[in-house]
């Protein structure tokens, strides 16, 4: 099984929808760690696949990756037996952008494709990468922007281990989102696309989401949620209700084996 998947993917059945979930900047596969069990409660009929990146996590030994394309290139070589079966993208604020250009990549060279794309809380690629920090920013400001949003919880706040893990990831992830080349936007993603956006978010506006339209070949869902950047945290029960919705919708849609 390649290194980029938290769990198996052995256990599936030929008619359920894999979702491949690619963490926020900082975030591992831990992120999604309980949605398996809240998904299942809602009939979602997904395998619940959270993507592990280099240097985190259960990866920690491996070097991270600040190179965008380099990353997708490697992803996409990874991962590509697994998305054989049905599946869906979701990507929160980094991860959204990881999930775009991996859809966008192998719709490039002809792979097969997500049944749709699900993305939350980032601008559109054409857009500048959303400002968290500047690049030169201390340790103390960077804990406190990434605090203020709500990407890290208050109670780890107090634990300085975790933030001495957290911090080298979080700037080298941050420059990684800064790595998506306008050059990319010449053809539209020929999936349906599904945008999430926070009413309260101070980093991603609900417009800034919207604009995401431009790059939807296939048509596009926009629905607001109730919380800040990190409303898939604050407001979780409520937002995987949405996506289990969405993912009931596809399912309803892929053939039974015979």
């Amino acid at each position: 099984m390649t290194r980029y998947l938290a769990r198996s993917v052995t256990d599936d059945s030929d008619d359920t929808i894999r979702l491949f979930c690619f963490p926020y900047a900082g975030g591992g596969a831990s992120a999604y760690g309980r949605w398996q069990r809240t998904l299942d409660a809602h009939g979602a009929g997904v395998h619940v696949l959270p993507v592990q990146l280099p240097g985190r996590e259960g990866r920690m030994d491996e070097p991270r990756f600040t190179d965008l394309w380099a990353l997708v290139a490697d992803m996409d070589e990874q991962l590509d037996a697994e998305l054989e079966r049905p599946h869906i993208f979701y990507g929160h604020s980094m991860g959204a952008l990881l999930a775009y250009a991996l859809a966008w990549r192998r719709q490039q060279r002809g792979a097969n494709m997500p049944l749709a794309v699900a993305l939350s809380a980032y601008r559109a690629p054409h857009l500048p990468a959303p400002k968290i920090a500047d690049p030169d920013a201390s340790d103390e400001e960077l804990i406190d922007s990434l605090a203020a949003l709500g990407g890290i919880p208050e109670v780890l706040l107090k634990h300085p281990d975790f933030l001495t893990a957290l911090l080298p990831v979080a700037r080298d992830d941050l420059m990684l989102c800064t790595g998506y080349a306008a050059a990319h936007d010449t053809e539209p993603l020929r999936v349906p696309l599904h945008l999430y956006a926070g009413r309260r978010d101070r980093l991603v506006s609900v417009s800034e989401v919207l604009s995401w339209r431009r790059h939807a070949g296939r048509g596009c869902e926009v629905r607001t949620m109730p919380g800040g950047h990190f409303f898939v945290r604050a407001h979780e029960g409520e937002f995987l209700q949405e996506l289990a919705g969405l993912t009931r919708l596809y399912g309803s849609r892929v053939p039974v084996a015979a």
